[in-house]
């Protein structure tokens, strides 16, 4: 991946949310603006696919696609978390990114938000803006956080084995938090003092990264790509922070709704019961939105491949196999499991909006003022065709639920580009798209 001659901290991420950000909306605003419900926007991803059993093994109810399409369709097993929400999911069939056949196919989840070639780069890039980090560009002055990266795994991983599927204007990663007790400090503890020492040590942090590069004009020169990368990522991560920083220094003299955080346990790790870690991030999350503190958040539930912490998650379930290795399962038994675990995700998931739906805005649920996004980028593993999809909520964002559509080699971009639409951000197209599938979920608000 060609590299810029000089490494510049302060261009690493020019135009980030956050360097210029505008005043918060609450000051600059009046009333009649700041009432205006919010748009909100929630991506997750699951790695290696779902369950999309060989018919021979006579488990047809478990597949992830529901039968039948349209209107009547019927949930399967792993899917049945989802029935008290039927009039608020869809599920979509038969999209891609067509990059995603060109491209190895462990990269699918750098590209699922992107859509970018990344077999084909541009020079002195790898990757393209994502779709969180869009809307989060126009819904930043309207919060305190410009968006929220998760993952299960903190940081931002490697090429090809990603720890995040949030990516910046630039393509370049953007480390995800996994730890529920530094999610809630950094969300809800925006007092000056907290805010001051943060700001402390990442000006330690900054003055010695400017010492190095500037004492060391051919750092690039003499370092490797693997190095050079990794220098990269500290950078992004340095400009990550501040521009969180700056966000929150803008709002401190503006309170934060007050909110019961009584049933979160922040000592949850992904060491442990994974149900109650995916708990506690979701109900992180839904606290978030209903405090209005960011709009746009990105969640990575698993990576792909083997990697990380959550592919021992099946087997702390009893499900016998690691997440990967149930991904390739031919056999009935694994194939099965392989669902079982899809039906834990959606217990989580089913949760997670069951939250949403309990906090309320002026306009009705958070969860009508919010699309859920929830899939793959592969439907069975390393097929980036058929990329299993479900839309949720949005009810009040124009969004029109309760159908199984199913559309063959329909662009994934496409579908970004409806939600974007339906967050009222206008724009001609979203990396590869060729339009929208307004037909099908997506209304006109």
């Amino acid at each position: 991946m060609p590299t810029p001659a000089k490494l510049d901290r302060r261009s690493v991420l020019k135009g980030l949310a956050g360097v210029t950000l505008a005043l918060p909306l609450l000051d600059a605003m009046g009333k009649e603006v700041a009432d205006v419900p919010p748009r909100r926007f929630c991506a997750m991803y699951t790695a290696n696919g779902m369950s999309l059993p060989n018919p021979n093994h006579g488990i047809d109810d478990w597949s992830w696609f529901p039968k039948q399409e349209g209107a009547d369709f019927v949930f399967g097993k792993s899917t049945e978390p989802f029935k008290p929400f039927r009039d608020k999911v869809s599920f979509l069939g038969g999209l891609h990114h067509p990059n995603g056949t060109k491209a190895d196919p462990h990269l699918c989840s750098d590209m699922w938000l992107t859509g970018a070639p990344l077999h084909n780069p541009k020079p002195g890039m790898f990757n393209s803006v994502g779709l969180d980090q869009v809307v989060a560009q126009h819904t930043k002055q309207h919060c305190r956080q410009p968006s929220l990266v998760l993952s299960i795994d903190a940081g931002v991983g490697f090429l090809s084995r990603t720890g995040t599927i949030s990516y910046n204007l630039e393509g370049k990663p953007i480390p995800a938090e996994n730890n529920p007790r530094r999610v809630f400090d950094r969300l809800f503890r925006g007092d000056r003092s907290s805010l001051a020492d943060q700001r402390e040590q990442l000006q330690r942090r900054i003055r010695l990264v400017d010492a190095v590069l500037e004492s060391s004009k051919a750092l690039n020169q003499r370092l490797g790509q693997s190095d050079r990368e990794k220098m990269d990522q500290y950078l992004t991560s340095l400009d990550e922070v501040e521009a969180r920083l700056t966000a929150s220094e803008r709002w401190i003299d503006i309170p934060l709704k007050a909110q019961d955080y009584s049933h979160l346990n922040l000592d949850a790790t992904s060491e442990g019961e994974p149900a109650e870690y995916y708990r506690n991030m979701f109900d992180l999350i839904a606290l978030a939105f209903d405090a209005d503190i960011t709009r746009s958040v990105a969640f990575m539930l698993n990576r792909e491949d083997g990697m990380g912490i959550s592919d021992t998650f099946p087997l702390k379930l009893g499900l016998g196999r690691t997440h990967h290795n149930l991904s390739h399962a031919d056999d009935k038994d694994g194939q099965l499991a392989f669902a079982k675990y899809d039906l834990f995700l959606s217990q989580q998931i089913a949760h997670f909006m069951e939250r949403l739906e309990t906090y309320q805005d002026a306009n009705g649920s958070v969860l009508d003022n919010t699309i859920l996004l929830f899939g793959s980028g592969a439907s069975t593993t390393h097929n980036p065709l058929n990329l299993p999809t479900l839309v949720a909520g949005g009810k009040n964002m124009g969004i029109k639920h309760g159908t199984h559509w199913r559309k063959p080699n329909t662009p994934m971009s496409n579908l970004y580009l409806s939600i974007l639409r339906s967050m009222k951000i206008e724009t001609e197209s979203f990396s590869d798209s060729t339009g929208t599938v307004s037909e099908a979920v997506f209304g006109v608000v």
